[in-house]
């Protein structure tokens, strides 16, 4: 088997692809099937994530370029950025991997906040697209989202009592 061990910052050409979703491309060790049908394991340090485009090279030369598969999201399109802004904040207050980039947001799809966006007057677009989410505390496996939207309560205070996000 190819054991994949480092990430490479490299121009040169890739010899082999593997396409993953994001689920996939937070996991540091695992067993995989390039795109060539052979089998190859990673084995990265804990906590890094696989972005579409990056590299990773095997201990005998191999450069495996990583590609981001296409999966379930949800996807607001707008070019009011105020709207983005809000949207995105409330989103963040989920605790959600999230993708925020010029004129849209996207997260794996959930139709609970599907209706909770819709609610802000704001169109959701179900695709099957790559999906990038920004970095985070998520990154190192202590993922607060379970494919459920939901909220939960953070249990501080200020002042008068405490209240949920």
């Amino acid at each position: 088997m190819i054991r994949l061990t480092a990430k490479i910052a490299t121009e040169s050409p890739a010899s082999a692809s593997v396409t993953l979703p994001l689920d996939l491309r937070l996991k540091t060790r695992q067993r995989v099937t390039l795109n060539t049908g052979e089998d190859a394991g990673i084995f990265l340090e804990k906590g890094a994530i696989l972005r579409g485009g990056e590299k990773l090279q095997s201990e005998d030369g191999l450069i495996v370029e990583i590609i981001a598969a296409d999966e379930q999201v949800s996807s607001i399109y707008v070019d009011d950025s105020l709207a983005l802004a809000k949207a995105a904040y409330h989103l963040g207050n989920r605790h959600i991997p999230l993708q925020i980039d010029a004129g849209f947001l996207r997260y794996q799809h959930d139709h609970v906040l599907d209706e909770m966006v819709k609610g802000f007057g704001l169109d959701v677009t179900v695709e099957m697209a790559p999906f990038e989410p920004e970095g985070g505390a998520y990154q190192t496996g202590n993922h607060a989202h379970d494919g459920h939207g939901h909220s939960h309560d953070h249990g501080h205070n200020h002042g008068d009592g405490a209240h949920s996000h």
